[in-house]
Parts: structure tokens; C-alpha cells; sequence
């Protein structure tokens, strides 16, 4: 049947409604004020942001928690500018989004008008899709199109622009169904093959990333690793896929790996990657596998096939979501496990050991102790507390010393997007407001994205913000100091009063600078954050010295001075 007679705009937030939208972020323009008006009947909530790049960064985390596409709106030109960087993000995460950008009216296309941008162009190397709809009788066709990209084999993210007079255009269509998102699943031979490379191994390890995860897919992939005795590890970021305090949970494979696991890794005689793309980070700069043949069999298991052998020529490649292959894993039958059934607990001893209090806190004259801070907020907050971060050293702490509770309790982006935490938090307290939402933040990455502080207040999003104030851009500055000793230059960071601007914002902030400070300041910020529903931020103020767990700026500084000397 055909629809009524409506305005292109009035199409596209219909459609957005069939395919299951109940949350948008953006900031307002006026190239898209039809479907602004469009939502304003709807039962859509339209989360106003006060910067696109935050608003795409919501998109993404939205679409992490939910495995739903994250939407977001953004005006021509600037906005979209702003918004590629949480497209990127999405991308390289393997995120379900899709990007809405006003666009000029399709009279002044190609003249290089007012903020006129070919997006086709601009996003091309970081989107799944591209695209312009120029007709108001295809949005439902572009839309389904959109949801249907988004969602399937390797998720990521979809960006369409809306030619201004394209969305007051007047159109008679036909809605579309509801999307079904497509996943491949393993042939009964390629599990069996699987079986039999498992059976002859003396060195399993099964390692677990990627999206495409659900609740039931984590309990399925479970099953498997305790009937087998596997030992299991989690790609960079990708951390709370198996719970930490799990038996068979042994650690995460990315930046600053405990080298205990990095030697485990390496001496697999069998790896079964099921779901990472096996990039940089998770490889360690692609060290532990050796490319294009890895020293290790390794089964590689993805939703892409062209993901697959990509860099690395797999014994055995699957193409499969992550529910399929997981339920077809949990229903095998179990292989004689003896050779290493002892391995898991020995790594998980190791794991142990890694997360002790390290010895830059073991004399006790730090007057902060960032490792009892994580222990701390273990101790103070549920299991299923959501952990959001961005990048920087800050971001260590909680990476290896916090226990993830399991799935979706992890949003960080593992494009090292720095302005990542804060919207990140944010939507995830919008998204499930009666979980306790814990962000870390950098006091210079903190300071990209913080105006969603303002966000948080206006829609009643009480999170947790922990700011690490070392007065530097820590990450930058810890590589100056390996490579130009005593050189510092463009890392030091002026800082303002992080509590106070929580304050003007309307939520509450304090400083710590003790370890006893701490606890007691966490305990009235979960506790003003649940009875007001405003966010509070908590501003850590530290030695800067104290750069990483394993070593201060003045050791690597002096480490890398002699070397120099040389």
C-alpha cells in the first residue's frame, strides 16, 4: 500500500521508527530542519549534543551496548567534520552506525556552496557505506539499504547526506519492513576440522574480540572453554566479552600485554581467534603472529571474509557471527584435555600476579595511589558497573587492573580516539540509567569532549567521571621522553578546575590528592549521582612521574638518556 502524501523528512523518521529507533544523537542545523520537525511528534528521543564529535561518539557506545546502529544527526560541512571522528572510531570498532548529514539543497550541488561537502568522498575509506538520496520517494529504500549494511557480517558504520530541499520534497511511498541483519554461520565440516586440530594440540589458547557479541553467544563460547579447559584471553578492549573473575579468563591481548601472556601467546601450537580482526594493537604490532604465516595453527573466525586471510593465512577460516559459530562451539562434543589441563590455572596465577600493587606504590610515599583507586572502585561499585574510557596512560589502570564483569561493562574505542569517555559515559548511562557508569578520563583528553558534562545535566545522566590531572599529555610525553630525553615540548598541559566546572555544569565535584581521600569521595559521588541523577566528577591530582605501572618518567627518562650516551 502507499503511504499518505508526507515530506521527505516525515519519511525518513517513519522509517527510522519501522527499523526500531528509539534513541538519536546530534546537534541541530538547519539543513535538516524537516526531519527536526518530523521528531517532534515522535516517540524518537532526540539526544542534543553540544558538539558532533560527541554526538557520534554517543552513536558509537549506543551501538556498542544495544547491537543496534547507533544514529546520529549532524548539519553540512563543520558538522560533519566534527562527526567523522567517532565514523572512524566506529569502523575500526566494528560498530552498527549510520550518520545523518544535511546536505545543500541539490540546486547548488558540485558549486562548492555554503559548507558543501562530497561526502561520498570524505568518508569513503571510513564507512561501509556512502551514499546521497536525492529522491524523497527512496529514503524507505536507502534507509533499509543503511540498517541492512550496518548490521551485517563485519558491523560498521553508514553515512547518507540529505539534500535540504530533498527532505521538504513532498513524496506518496510505500513503507519498507524491518531489517533483519545477516550473518554467516560455520559449515558442519569447518567445526569438525576445528574439533580435530583441537584434539591434536598440546598448547591450546582461544582468544575472543570483535562485535557482533550477545549475552547468549558469551555463555555459548563459555560452555566450549570449560568443557575443553581453555584458556582464555580478550583482545584489546574487547576485555569484558568473558567475565574477569572467571577460572578460565587469563588476561587481555593489546598495549602494554603482561609478557607472561605475550610468551603464552607466542608458544600456542593452537590459536583460535574467535571474532578480532587480529590488527596492530591486539598483535602487538603484529609481533605475536608473524605475517602472512603465523608461527602458531591459528583457526580465524570473523563475520568478514574479507577480513579473512586479509593478513593472515589462518589454517582454518570461518566466516560466521559471533551467535552462530558460539552455538555450534558449546554443542561439540569435548576433546581430551589432559596435555593441558593444567594451563589455565597456571595462567590465571599469572594474570594474578600481574595485577598486584606494582612497586611504584609498594614504599608507600606516593601520596596517591592510582592502583588502590582501582581496587577501590571494585570494592564500592556492582559487578556490572560500565567502565567507559579514551586514550591516554590514564586509561592503563583501569585496563589492567580493574575486573570487567562481563558483557557490555567495557566502552573504549580501540582506534585510540582521545574525547572518547565522556560521551561514551554519558550514553551509556542514557541507555541503561539504573547501571552505575564509571568513566575515566585524562585531564587532556577530558578537556576534548567534556562539554557532554553539559548533556549529562540536561538528561539526568548520573555517571561517575574520575579525571587523571598530571598536568601533560602523558601518553606523547612518555614516548618524548624515550626518544628525546629532558626535551620536553608541546606536552604540558595549564589545567582548570575540573570540580569546579562540574559544579557550574550543575553536578558535583571534588579533588583528591591522598589515597585515603578516595574511597569516601567515590562513596558521595555514587551516592549524589543515584539521588540527584546529575553526573559528579571526581579530579585525581597526581605526580606526573608516575606515568605507567611499570615505570616513572624519570626511569625512562635516565633509561633512555644512557642508551643515547652510548
Amino acid at each position: 500500500m502507499t503511504h499518505p502524501t508526507r515530506s521527505g523528512g516525515q519519511i525518513l523518521v517513519d522509517a527510522l521508527k519501522i527499523h526500531g529507533v528509539d534513541t538519536a544523537f546530534g546537534v541541530p542545523g538547519e539543513s535538516y530542519l524537516d526531519v527536526l520537525d518530523a521528531l517532534h511528534e515522535s516517540s524518537i528521543r532526540f539526544i542534543i549534543n553540544r558538539q558532533e564529535g560527541g554526538a557520534a561518539f554517543m552513536a558509537d557506545a549506543y551501538g556498542k551496548m544495544t547491537g543496534k546502529p547507533g544514529i546520529c544527526f549532524v548539519t553540512r560541512g563543520p558538522g560533519a567534520t566534527n562527526a567523522s571522528i567517532g565514523v572512524h572510531t566506529a569502523f575500526q570498532d566494528s560498530t552498527p552506525m549510520i550518520l545523518f548529514i544535511g546536505q545543500v539543497g541539490s540546486d547548488f550541488i558540485d558549486r562548492e556552496a555554503f559548507q558543501e561537502v562530497d561526502y561520498r568522498r570524505m568518508f569513503g575509506q571510513m564507512a561501509k557505506w556512502v551514499a546521497q538520496i536525492d529522491r524523497a520517494d527512496r529514503i524507505p529504500e536507502y534507509l533499509a539499504r543503511a540498517f541492512q549494511v550496518a548490521t551485517s557480517g563485519r558491523q560498521g558504520p553508514v553515512v547518507l547526506a540529505l539534500p535540504e530541499d530533498m527532505l521538504v520534497r513532498q513524496a506518496a511511498v510505500a513503507d519498507t519492513r524491518r531489517y533483519q541483519g545477516v550473518q554467516a554461520a560455520p559449515a558442519r565440516t569447518q567445526i569438525d576440522q576445528l574439533r580435530a586440530m583441537l584434539a591434536q594440540a598440546k598448547r591450546p589458547m582461544l582468544l575472543l574480540g570483535g562485535s557482533g557479541w550477545t549475552g547468549a553467544a558469551c555463555a555459548d563460547i563459555v560452555r566450549f572453554a570449560e568443557a575443553n579447559a581453555l584458556p582464555v584471553a580478550c583482545e584489546f578492549r574487547y576485555q569484558d566479552l568473558l567475565d574477569n573473575d572467571h577460572p578460565h579468563y587469563i588476561g587481555d591481548v593489546g598495549i602494554g600485554i603482561n609478557p607472561k601472556l605475550a610468551a603464552r601467546v607466542r608458544d600456542a601450537d593452537l590459536l583460535i581467534a574467535v571474532g578480532p580482526r587480529l590488527g596492530e594493537m591486539t598483535t602487538s604490532g603484529y609481533a605475536l603472529l608473524t605475517a602472512p604465516v603465523p608461527q602458531q595453527r591459528l583457526v580465524h573466525i570473523h563475520p568478514s571474509t574479507e577480513e579473512l586471510g586479509s593478513v593472515y593465512q589462518a589454517d582454518l577460516m570461518i566466516a560466521s557471527g559471533m551467535p552462530q559459530v558460539a552455538s555450534m562451539l558449546a554443542a561439540l562434543d569435548p576433546v581430551d584435555s589432559a596435555a593441558w589441563a593444567g594451563s589455565v590455572a597456571e595462567a590465571k596465577a599469572e594474570l594474578q600476579a600481574w595485577q598486584r600493587k606494582p612497586a611504584i606504590f609498594q614504599d608507600g610515599t606516593a601520596p596517591l595511589d592510582l592502583w588502590q583507586v582501582v581496587q577501590d572502585i571494585d570494592t564500592l561499585t556492582p559487578r556490572d558497573t560500565i567502565i567507559t574510557n579514551g586514550a591516554g596512560n590514564y586509561a592503563t589502570w583501569a585496563h589492567r587492573f580493574h575486573r570487567y564483569g562481563g558483557m557490555r561493562t567495557q566502552l573504549a574505542p580501540t582506534s585510540g580516539a582521545m574525547g572518547y569517555s565522556v560521551p561514551a559515559g554519558v550514553a551509556a548511562k542514557i541507555v541503561d540509567p539504573e547501571r552505575t557508569v564509571i568513566t575515566f578520563a585524562g585531564d587532556g583528553e577530558y578537556l576534548m569532549n567534556g562539554q557532554e558534562l553539559a548533556t549529562a545535566v540536561q538528561y539526568n545522566a548520573g555517571l561517575v567521571i574520575i579525571v587523571f590531572n598530571n598536568q601533560m599529555f602523558g601518553t606523547i610525553r612518555m614516548h618524548q621522553e624515550r626518544e628525546y630525553p629532558g626535551r620536553v615540548s608541546g606536552t604540558t598541559l595549564h589545567n582548570p578546575d575540573f570540580a569546579a566546572l562540574a559544579q557550574a555544569c550543575g553536578g558535583q565535584g571534588e579533588v583528591v590528592e591522598t589515597t585515603a581521600a578516595f574511597a569516601p569521595a567515590l562513596q558521595r559521588a555514587l551516592a549524589f549521582t543515584r539521588e540527584r541523577k546529575l553526573p559528579a566528577i571526581i579530579e585525581l591530582r597526581y605526580d606526573g612521574n608516575l606515568i605507567t605501572p611499570g615505570a616513572t618518567l624519570e626511569t625512562i627518562r635516565a633509561t633512555a638518556a644512557a642508551a643515547k650516551a652510548k
